[in-house]
């Protein structure tokens, strides 16, 4: 695929492997925080000298912000891989969306990428499950593996903020990255901003990402939803508009679940009783439904909450293009025995994108009371 004119080996494109790209590989890590060459592993432990002495970062307390990478470029990071222990106190189940990751590029005073941790990795909620995608992989448990290529020509700044009640015992990360020579200068930068409207406007919709001012391309969508009404819940169309479309969009899909992939409400018929199906594929899925795989949620709350449902779409072989700005939206739509109907309906969701900087300030992002699920 390319990037703004550099080519990225993405995962799966093997046919680009045998070619040399002269990068110089490096990661960083709790046990060498600047991925300096030959500096990885030094940290002793009671087995002794450069024998596991420092795998994570201990106690992040509560307010504490912890820089987890600052990279001098041209570069590229291929790979972040990040652990968390959840085991703060007992019933911390919002961990995951109490933690904010920020990523600042070539010295940028405003983050290009501003979401809460499990958001980032397609687990909204603040609950983990297991996502099997090209791009995003979460695997057992709370394995949260990102392969999106981060270039950067002079500079990358990666953080994690605690905006959690209690401290972070243990954060476990790795960031693997190349360092070239130079990166051409068309090359963009990759960003990702979280939303949430925790009940969405009647025949309003919701708007996913706007105000993207520049030329890039979208490349990916995260959406979790709430279920505040009965009756199916998922007619509305996605919509992207671009470079000057004011009342109508030029893309306009057929509903939410056709744009991530499935059909005919994902169910099946298992003994008269219709069943929503979980999947996760390379480039779309549904891989959380709270009634099915929940397990903290009946276990604090007794089941009592609403139907909370997860979705990714990367569009890696099918970029949406923009030379001036987007807008992204999707309505809420419903469908019942009378026919469709507007609906209301909490909706978070997390925009990925690329494009050429400056970009435009985020809005604020919400406090962290407000990011709670339901």
């Amino acid at each position: 695929m390319i990037l703004g004119g550099y080519e990225m080996i993405f995962p799966g494109d093997i046919s680009k492997m045998p070619y040399l790209t002269h990068g110089k590989s490096r990661a960083i890590n709790a046990e060498n925080r600047t991925g300096e060459k030959g500096k990885g592993g030094m940290a002793a432990s009671p087995l002794g000298p450069s024998r596991k002495g420092s795998p994570c970062l201990n106690n992040i307390q509560p307010g504490q912000e912890e820089v987890l990478a600052d990279i001098e470029g041209p570069g590229v990071i291929q790979h972040i891989w990040i652990t968390v222990d959840s085991k703060t106190s007992e019933g911390d189940c919002f961990v995951l969306r109490d933690l904010i990751m920020r990523m600042y590029w070539d010295g940028e005073e405003n983050p290009s990428v501003e979401v809460p941790l499990g958001d980032f990795f397609c687990c909204g909620f603040g609950q983990e499950c297991i996502v099997n995608s090209a791009i995003i992989t979460v695997v057992p448990s709370r394995g949260l593996n990102s392969y999106f290529a981060m270039p950067f020509h002079k500079h990358a700044r990666i953080t994690i903020e605690n905006q959690h009640k209690n401290p972070i015992p243990a954060f476990f990360y790795q960031i693997d990255y190349c360092l070239y020579d130079s990166l051409p200068e068309d090359t963009s930068y990759f960003h990702a901003q979280w939303r949430r409207q925790a009940i969405t406007e009647i025949g309003k919709d919701y708007v996913i990402l706007d105000n993207v001012k520049g030329s890039g391309h979208y490349v990916g969508t995260y959406l979790g939803l709430s279920a505040l009404q009965r009756y199916w819940w998922g007619e509305g169309e996605v919509k992207f508009y671009i470079d000057g479309d004011e009342k109508y969009p030029t893309i306009c899909g057929t509903g939410m679940e056709d744009y991530f992939g499935g059909s005919w409400s994902f169910a099946s018929n298992e003994n008269g009783r219709i069943v929503e199906q979980n999947y996760s594929t390379p480039y779309l899925g549904y891989p959380f439904y709270s009634r099915h795989d929940s397990l903290v949620w009946n276990q604090y709350h007794n089941d009592d909450c609403p139907p909370m449902r997860g979705f990714y779409r990367w569009h890696i072989p099918d970029p949406v293009f923009f030379e001036e700005n987007l807008k992204v939206t999707v309505q809420q739509i419903g469908v019942s025995h009378n026919g469709l109907f507007e609906r209301q309906d909490d909706l978070s969701s997390v925009a990925y994108w690329y494009q050429s900087e400056p970009h435009q300030k985020f809005k604020e992002l919400l406090p962290v009371e407000k990011r709670w699920p339901r």
